[in-house]
């Protein structure tokens, strides 16, 4: 028996709350299981010196494990003074696949900042930290459309996230920390609600593994996105009818 007591194929119980954060534009807090991640959108006029003039928006993350999130005590980065590399990956993967499905012409000359806390981990943090900041991000959104601060909706479709692995020869979704410890296949999985990988992330961390087992793996990824995407429109409610597939 899997860790909370599933089957190979299911999902660890997921619950996503809007609007968690008074002050942010968009936030969410979202469960997977154990693993707890909030998730803020912050809206800044005004984009990276790099792109001034360009008449486009950007939109970049921020990741972090707060120090008693894990087993034993994390050191906070700042305190460090720098950036881990596994943080600075985990940033750029969800900047990355946020930036799939937003239309930044529509978004015009704005920073939205994603801002992604682990508050415990068990697992699947970057996934959960995906599928939690596309519901942030979408009520950021929007805040700048009814506010008439932008004319036209600028998300071109869901984007959610999810790790699965090769235990022992078995394939299993959506990995508690304690498989992904024992693993032979680690992969993580972005996809669109339309069915468009966005990133997969695969590793072979005890033996190797076959064309047949990479198809296995995907198709149980597919799945489990297709649930978590069904979960970030029954929480956006009025919001998902806005998201424009036709651009």
């Amino acid at each position: 028996m899997r860790s909370y007591g599933r089957k190979n194929e299911e999902l660890r119980q997921v619950r996503i709350t809007r609007n968690y954060l008074k002050y942010a534009e968009g936030s969410a807090l979202i469960e997977m299981g154990n693993t707890k991640v909030i998730c803020a959108a912050s809206v800044e006029e005004g984009v990276p010196s790099w792109m001034k003039g360009e008449q486009r928006g950007w939109v970049t993350a921020e990741y972090s494990l707060l120090p008693r999130s894990t087993h034993q005590r994390n050191v906070r980065d700042a305190v460090r003074g720098r950036v881990s590399g596994r943080t600075f990956e985990i940033q750029r993967l969800i900047g990355r696949s946020l930036r799939a499905v937003i239309n930044l012409e529509s978004l015009g000359e704005r920073t939205v900042w994603l801002d992604c806390d682990v508050l415990q981990a068990d697992g699947g943090t970057r996934a959960a930290a995906i599928t939690g900041a596309f519901v942030a991000l979408a009520d950021a959104m929007e805040y700048l459309h009814s506010g008439e601060k932008i004319y036209r909706f600028p998300l071109t479709d869901f984007v959610a996230a999810i790790s699965v692995g090769m235990v022992k020869g078995e394939a299993l979704l959506d990995l508690s920390f304690e498989e992904d410890s024992r693993a032979d296949v680690d992969m993580n999985i972005v996809m669109t609600g339309g069915g468009k990988l966005v990133e997969i992330q695969g590793t072979a961390e005890g033996k190797t593994f076959s064309r047949q087992e990479l198809n296995v793996l995907l198709d149980l990824g597919v799945k489990g996105i297709q649930q978590l995407i069904s979960k970030q429109r029954a929480v956006l409610g009025k919001i998902s009818s806005k998201v424009n597939y036709q651009t």
